[in-house]
């Protein structure tokens, strides 16, 4: 697959990741003090909920930039851009 500009929404991907990322941290340290199991499964749904968000984006941004303008252009073979698309679609 050709490496694009940068995706529109890559820097709130990114964030959406770096909030994630203090999250998860949160609940390591939780599990080493020994917190309330149910505090940390909240948690835990945080983090998971927010790296569902982020690859949800991603997915989107990639659909919207890369396989449309694929599409508007002539240099890559529809077949191809329709394999990177049924790819894709496999991580929702």
């Amino acid at each position: 697959m050709p490496s694009q500009a940068p995706h529109q929404h890559h820097a709130d991907i990114a964030r959406r990741l770096k909030r994630a990322e203090g999250h998860l941290r949160s609940v390591i340290d939780m599990i080493v003090a020994e917190r309330d199991c149910v505090d940390i499964a909240q948690q835990l749904q945080a983090v998971e909920k927010a790296i569902t968000q982020a690859k949800k984006k991603l997915i989107q941004d990639h659909i919207d930039h890369c396989l449309d303008h694929a599409l508007e252009s002539s240099e890559r073979d529809k077949g191809d851009i329709l394999e990177e698309f049924k790819i894709i679609t496999k991580y929702f």
